[in-house]
């Protein structure tokens, strides 16, 4: 009697049996090894949470395909059991699904992987009967090797990027989200803020060589070497100028000679109040 228990479900055919008749048998095995390397897609019914890939003995069954894609519409999680679970085998499995539902490759009690809608991931079945396995095959890959990649589009959702230069495009930073570098520092090169672009928060201290500020609240600090109207003369008004201890009344000071011998504008007069 033949038997279907090899990973491919290939009929092997006993001694003696199918006498003149074991090359229909062969030809159907080799197809069916050329369909194990291939390409399968197989539909999961509307919106089911569980699904079942059995492949067939010693017929064509696209869960034999080594690429194995699934769709059909999911309104929740699916998970997939392949079957038999004494069967060992590498897959590459696509979740193509509508309605961005992950789907879960399971062969036996054991591990399961998850794949995301749109992704794709190998993994391999242990084959361990009742308690088999599915293990992520690329989980601990190293690609120590790769010197340069281009990659058009990388979702990154953890891990470190270490040494890396962006050079010619923006970092875009997604609305209501935040680039944290609290624990680093940001290092810019000179003129690479505007003026405009920064609001709220606080600076704590900062060096500026020159401003030029159409308007400005000044609320606390000390002013050294400062010449007021250095370029244009204006009018300044002042709530209180306090000058080596004593107030100076409320004045609004214009002059064409901002300084004099005195320290005060000439043609001006500073009423002390003690």
């Amino acid at each position: 009697m033949a038997t279907y228990v090899n990973d491919l479900r290939l009929k092997e055919i006993a001694n003696g049996d199918e006498s003149g008749t074991w090359g229909t048998s062969t030809n159907t095995n080799l197809e069916l090894i050329g369909e194990a390397l291939g390409y399968g897609t197989e539909a999961i019914t509307t919106n089911a949470n569980t699904h079942t890939s059995t492949v067939a003995d010693g017929s064509t069954d696209p869960a034999r395909a080594m690429y194995i894609k699934y769709t059909g519409t999911l309104d929740s999680a699916c998970t997939i059991t392949i079957g038999p679970n004494t069967m060992t085998r590498v897959h590459i499995i696509e979740n193509a699904t509508s309605g961005s539902q992950n789907i879960i490759i399971k062969q036996g009690s054991g591990a399961t992987v998850t794949i995301g809608n749109g992704n794709v991931k190998v993994v391999f079945l242990d084959g361990a009967g009742s308690g088999a396995a599915v293990t992520d095959a690329l989980i601990d890959l190293e690609l120590a090797d790769v010197a340069s990649a281009t990659i058009a589009s990388v979702d990154i959702n953890g891990g470190t990027i270490d040494g890396a230069t962006i050079a010619t495009s923006d970092i875009t930073v997604g609305s209501g989200k935040t680039l944290d570098i609290s624990a680093g520092t940001l290092t810019l090169a000179n003129d690479q803020i505007s003026g405009n672009k920064i609001n709220g928060g606080t600076i704590g201290s900062v060096t500026i060589s020159s401003l030029t500020a159409t308007s400005a609240d000044i609320n606390g600090g000390t002013a050294d070497n400062v010449v007021i109207g250095g370029s244009t003369a204006a009018a300044g008004t002042f709530t209180d100028i306090v000058s080596n201890g004593k107030t100076v009344g409320t004045q609004s000071i214009v002059s064409s000679n901002p300084t004099s011998a005195s320290g005060f504008p000439d043609g001006h007069v500073f009423y002390v109040i003690s």
